[in-house]
């Protein structure tokens, strides 16, 4: 399915080389000060900007079709869709036959017994997370809390200062990078959260999975911290809010918001498609053959990720939060 959430709900669709993409937003409180403006800065955050990143320009204007009247919101569903205006389709007829290693071209085909498009991966594409981003600035708008991004490590980079020397020369030699971001979320309230199925962890581990090329999810220390004792992890409790001397679980006690930064940390695998040939199943010829994958392609997706992941983030956070207000 393609929809997340209960009181805050967000439903993408669309596909990389289809007439738009976009996002449906329900559960929007009336009378939010709503306008194209909004969401310049994040979608500008997620566009290429750089020689490493692809070659696919759009506009990606917000084009704001429902619940929106007079400059507020409404308190009905919200259309918001983005043309898809550059597409070179033919780039990807090959793939049909030969699907690219680590990508779901395969396995969509399966699934959809072949009547998915595959043109720039279709509904697979990073393409759809344009709305993801622009469900996120609502999101940030009914939020109390402030959002922190930042690039803790890139492959095998030992100073991030270097990293568009490091990424032009992985672009120049047809291959890409992954790397990890963290993500802190503070001024946050206590209470935030459901024991077992619904919690802080599991919810937002399901809409960042949700998005292509996300293949790690921690909160706090993470796996860097598996090897301390109880004694160390625990966070001791120093005032009558709730405040820690350390923050090792990530701002989150039994699934529940404690009232400290919700701290998470995100593995993006390298970009699956790449300009290296490489030998893979061709099912046309029904033997190994090598592959050239053509079309326009980042050599790294983690920074323009980087937005993406905060607002996924959001919505999740802003749904929570919701339930939490109506429970009290």
């Amino acid at each position: 399915m393609n929809s997340f959430g209960r009181l805050f709900r967000v439903s993408i669709y669309g596909e990389s080389h289809g007439e738009s993409v976009g996002v449906i937003v329900d559960g929007v409180k009336a009378g939010i000060k709503l306008s194209i403006d909004d969401f310049n800065d994040d979608i500008n955050r997620r566009k290429p900007t750089k020689s490493s990143q692809t070659k696919r320009k759009e506009s990606d204007i917000v084009h704001i079709e429902s619940g929106v009247f007079n400059g507020y919101t409404t308190g009905t569903p919200i259309l918001l869709r983005f043309l898809n205006e550059n597409t070179q389709s033919k780039d990807y007829t090959n793939l049909v036959s030969q699907p690219r290693p680590g990508h779901a071209d395969l396995t969509f085909k399966e699934k959809y017994n072949g009547f998915n498009d595959y043109r720039g991966g279709g509904s697979t594409s990073g393409r759809l997370t344009v709305g993801i981003v622009a469900a996120g600035v609502i999101a940030k708008k009914m939020l109390p809390f402030t959002f922190k991004t930042e690039l803790v490590s890139l492959g095998d980079l030992t100073d991030l200062a270097n990293k568009e020397e490091y990424l032009d020369n992985i672009s120049k030699s047809g291959d890409s990078v992954g790397g990890v971001l963290r993500i802190t979320v503070s001024n946050m309230e206590h209470g935030l959260g459901e024991p077992y199925f619904y919690s802080v962890e599991s919810a937002i581990s399901q809409i960042l999975y949700s998005i292509g090329g996300v293949k790690g999810v921690s909160f706090g220390g993470g796996f860097a911290e598996s090897h301390l004792l109880g004694s160390e992890f625990n966070d001791l409790i120093v005032d009558e809010n709730g405040h820690t001397l350390t923050n090792h679980s990530g701002g989150i006690n039994g699934g529940v918001s404690n009232g400290n930064d919700l701290v998470c940390n995100i593995f993006v695998r390298p970009t699956a498609s790449i300009y290296k040939k490489q030998d893979t199943f061709n099912f046309k010829e029904n033997k190994v053959t090598p592959l050239q994958i053509e079309g326009r392609h980042d050599a790294c997706i983690i920074e323009r990720a980087m937005v993406v992941c905060e607002n996924a983030i959001a919505i999740a956070l802003c749904d929570l939060y919701l339930l939490n207000k109506a429970y009290k």
